[in-house]
């Protein structure tokens, strides 16, 4: 099933009823987590082909990416977004940004072990003994009901552990009769006590009798005309409602997600395919990425056993190639990549031994140093890696795995067991031209052309097409993909980085903290260039000299 039909088939299948849906990409990755009143209605619009002329790049490239959904219907809009907030905490997803720090929602404690029990507001639950109601969704009508509970029960609404006679005498709730003042033994801990068990069930949801008192209470300030107050009472019986109302608290994941791939399959099937002795475990794929010859950059990926080797990520510069020559560049990356793994490996072309410092293969900068080592690929950031050939070490090395065999004492290298160019012939022949005169001609690679997913293999006169559904293709198209996904964001990163740069930038010693302040206050240099110099030197670090030479020199830059 394609995966146009597979989300037709999953939008067919939706319920009109409130729940959170889940995005997934090529990879099974969860890539959204949204929530819905009506799950039909909202996830149906984003597959209406009338929306696309009112989505932003974002919403898009979120579009774009998606090849599945899940689904879980909930029983209200409240337990929707708490499902949500806590999918989102799980999962990072790429398009997201609300929830994805770790603040959480509000709960309301309260420790009976405490010299005399008070509700606090907290966002963490812990395993000390204490009793937890929530988490609410709503705050703001928490701490209505949390005022309105303390009102009811004459609780205390301080703050101290353990108030003392000290604390009563400038108590607030004491002077209005709200608390019953153990603090000065005015009642017992134990009549106290009982008074914070009441208010424990009335949150426990026995409340219909306060409900109701409520609502005649409203009704009787409406039916005298003193509507202010029937508004007030209305709006507490709301907030009421909201807090008491029942939610699950997901604990668990309401169910498993499924993968997006049979990864051992689809090796076997590229193995046998290109004719290889064996799967594929390892391979690795190049893509670049410039804008008009500017900010050229090119990205390595790889995949160990059918799946990103993210510890693995390298990103390079190109910087022998002078305008847009990705046959060029392409060849620069490969050489660049591999002459640094046979240094870092201790083998020279011909396949021999060489003695290994502990700097390297020959005295250069160990493997993933940066733009300053020899080779000059950038890692990626490192992620946690298990089990792989390469390690990250202390120091940000990146240092080669030993053999297998425990009795190996000096390091192998590992070169992959295929390589991915991401473009045609012309590519592939650039990046092979490089292999055979590093003597690494034995290593297999191919290249694949998006326009129809045509595999290109050296000394092949036509093009290998697999079909559509066929799991080989849909492996190297992740991998093609990922690299393309690396790449592109470097270049983006880097584009961003430029713009970042400002006039500013030139203005003696401004620096970063007292240029962040003037671009916080103002946002833009054209704003602080119409600001007066008085408006200026109240941003953090400026007096009234300084904001006068800015003005000066911005004046002056705007003239030329």
């Amino acid at each position: 099933m394609s995966v146009a039909e597979n989300i037709r088939v999953k939008l067919r299948a939706l319920p009109h009823k409130p729940g959170i849906y889940l995005m997934r990409d090529r990879f099974g990755t969860v890539i959204y987590v949204g929530k819905a009143r009506d799950l039909r209605k909202r996830v149906s619009q984003y597959f209406h082909p009338s929306r696309r002329m009112g989505w932003d790049l974002k919403f898009k490239a979120l579009t774009e990416a998606i090849c599945d959904l899940d689904y879980h219907v909930v029983r209200s809009e409240p337990e929707a977004l708490l499902l949500e907030s806590k999918l989102i905490k799980e999962f990072h997803p790429r398009y997201n940004v609300s929830f994805r720090d770790d603040k959480r929602f509000l709960m309301l404690k309260v420790n009976f072990n405490d010299p005399i029990p008070r509700f606090v507001l907290t966002r963490l639950k812990q395993d000390d003994g204490a009793r937890y109601f929530g988490p609410f969704p709503n705050s703001s009508a928490l701490r209505s009901t949390l005022a309105l509970v303390r009102r009811q029960f004459h609780l205390r609404g301080c703050r101290p552990l353990t108030p003392t006679e000290r604390d009563y005498k400038h108590c607030l709730y004491a002077h209005l009769k709200y608390c019953t003042a153990p603090c000065i033994g005015n009642v017992t801990r134990e009549q106290y006590v009982e008074q914070v068990r009441a208010a424990c069930d009335f949150l426990g949801g026995q409340c219909q009798e306060m409900q109701e008192r409520l609502g005649e209470d409203m009704k009787k300030a409406a039916a005298a005309q003193e509507y202010e107050k029937a508004a007030d009472l209305r709006d507490m019986l709301a907030d009421l409602q909201r807090t008491t109302k029942k939610v699950n608290r997901f604990e668990r994941m309401p169910y498993s997600l499924p993968l997006a791939l049979d990864a051992e399959k689809d090796l076997a099937e590229l193995g046998r395919v290109l004719g290889l002795p064996g799967p594929p475990r390892r391979i690795e794929g190049f893509d670049i990425s410039n804008i008009s010859g500017t900010f050229k950059v090119a990205s390595l990926v790889s995949f160990r056993n059918g799946r990103p080797d993210r510890a693995n990520y390298r990103r390079f510069r190109i910087k022998s190639v002078d305008g847009q020559d990705d046959f060029a560049s392409v060849a620069e990356v490969v050489r660049r990549r591999y002459t640094r793994v046979l240094k870092e490996s201790g083998l020279n072309r011909a396949g021999g031994q060489r003695p290994i410092n502990e700097r390297g293969g020959d005295g250069s900068s160990p493997l993933g140093q940066g733009e300053g080592a020899t080779g000059g690929d950038e890692p990626s950031p490192p992620l946690p890696s298990s089990g792989t050939e390469f390690a990250v070490g202390q120091q940000g090395e990146e240092t080669m795995a030993l053999h297998d065999s425990p009795s190996a004492k000096s390091p192998a290298p590992v070169l992959p067991e295929l390589i991915l160019i991401d473009g045609g012939k012309g590519q592939l022949s650039a990046a092979r031209g490089e292999l055979e005169k590093l003597g690494l001609g034995h290593i297999p690679i191919l290249g694949l052309a998006k326009e129809f997913e045509e595999i290109h293999r050296p000394g092949d006169t036509e093009p290998l097409r697999l079909p559509q559904d066929s799991g080989a293709l849909k492996l190297l198209q992740r991998v093609r993909d990922e690299s393309h996904r690396l790449a592109n964001t470097y270049n983006a990163a880097l584009r961003l980085r430029k713009i970042s740069e400002s006039i500013l930038d030139e203005f003696p010693n401004i620096g970063q903290r007292r240029k962040a302040a003037l671009l916080k206050k103002f946002g833009s240099v054209q704003r602080i260039r119409l600001a007066a110099v008085e408006q200026i030197a109240e941003v953090p670090g400026f007096g009234g000299k300084a904001a006068a030479e800015l003005k000066t020199f911005l004046e002056a830059r705007s003239a030329g």
